[in-house]
């Protein structure tokens, strides 16, 4: 007999039903995982709301995924019953000539998240290849799962950060104040920048930011961010400027924020299709390098899982929302309205 479990299926874009399913058998050479928390990350939202599967449904997302060993498969030596792990979501090869660079990130033969069913349930099973290529990470005794999820948002960021070299003395001006936006704020001060500017156009992000060691804080709605990011850097422009979010308006401005000879980094995916207007006269006269930021790479992943459950890192303050997975459709509004900055899904116990 089939073993059954709970899990927040979608069925269609906003049509996402929290249901008995059947619980996954242990592949051959695998494990299984019993889900103790899973973030909620604004790419599970995209993929929630859009036709992101183009009618290949039902499935079952999400990839912020900390849990408990229950079952692995035998002769399986990595890995025992009863262990706290995060699971990177990206299995990388590690012998591709990306990987083999130091670029992981553009692994050419990764096991994606998104080619298995994934964590918004009561237990997830991982294949031999995840087993073969690691990129899971022990909790070490006392840490608090619902803290760990917050590894995998971090290690982009990190790798974000250290691959511009945000460093002393810098202005990093950051567009988009969403848990990305938050983490590269706090990681850019971390890093020694000596101002941070944080920019939005919803009041109610900035409100949960101010929490954080963060300079400026700027609603974009009611002033002109290009404009105040001169006014605050004596009209030089940022060394560092970001775009954290899905927006060609925020890389229209990023351009005109930055001083000569700086930084501009695109690292929120924009909808497929849409295209940003770019004058290059200003990438060209002012000699900015433009940087299109993705993923992190292996060393990268197990630093930023370091320091996310560190007690350097406020992680309790960005976790705004503890909610049962059952609420997940009440998560996913609550993130949208921009009421909650980071929230963290429990699945039930049974």
């Amino acid at each position: 007999m089939v073993k059954k479990m709970n899990a927040a299926v979608m069925y269609g874009p906003n049509d996402i039903r929290y249901e008995e399913v059947d619980r996954p058998i242990c592949p051959e050479g695998g494990f299984v995982l019993k889900v103790k928390a899973i973030g909620l990350c604004g790419s599970d939202i995209r993929n929630l709301t859009t036709d992101s599967r183009k009618g290949n449904y039902p499935y079952i997302y999400g990839h912020e995924v900390v849990g408990e060993v229950c079952e692995v498969y035998p002769e399986v030596e990595n890995y025992k019953v009863g262990q706290m792990i995060y699971v990177y979501p990206e299995a990388h090869c590690l012998k591709c000539e990306n990987c083999r660079s130091g670029h992981n990130e553009q692994c050419t033969e990764v096991e994606h998240y998104t080619d298995r069913p994934g964590g918004f349930a009561d237990y997830i099973a991982y294949t031999k290849k995840r087993v073969d290529r690691g990129a899971t990470y022990v909790l070490p005794d006392g840490v608090d799962p619902i803290l760990a999820t917050l590894a995998e948002p971090m290690s982009s960021t990190y790798a974000c950060v250290e691959n511009i070299n945000v460093t002393l003395g810098d202005t990093v001006a950051i567009i988009g104040a969403g848990p990305i936006g938050i983490f590269l704020s706090i990681l850019s001060k971390m890093r020694g920048a000596e101002k941070v500017i944080l920019i939005d156009i919803n009041q109610a992000r900035l409100d949960m930011a101010s929490k954080f060691d963060i300079d400026y804080l700027i609603n974009s709605s009611e002033k002109d961010p290009v404009e105040e990011v001169l006014k605050l850097t004596n009209s030089i422009g940022a060394n560092k400027v970001i775009s954290a979010n899905p927006s060609t308006i925020a890389q229209q401005q990023s351009i005109l924020m930055a001083k000569k000879s700086g930084i501009v980094v695109f690292f929120g995916g924009v909808p497929k299709g849409a295209l940003t207007e770019i004058d290059t006269n200003i990438i060209h006269y002012n000699g900015l390098w433009i940087y299109g930021h993705y993923g992190a790479n292996s060393i990268q992943v197990q630093k930023a899982f370091e320091l996310a459950i560190s007690k350097r890192f406020p992680a309790r303050e960005i976790i705004t929302h503890v909610l049962p997975l059952r609420d997940i459709n009440e998560a996913i509004e609550l993130t949208k309205k921009g009421e909650a900055l980071k929230v963290v899904l429990l699945p039930s116990e049974d």
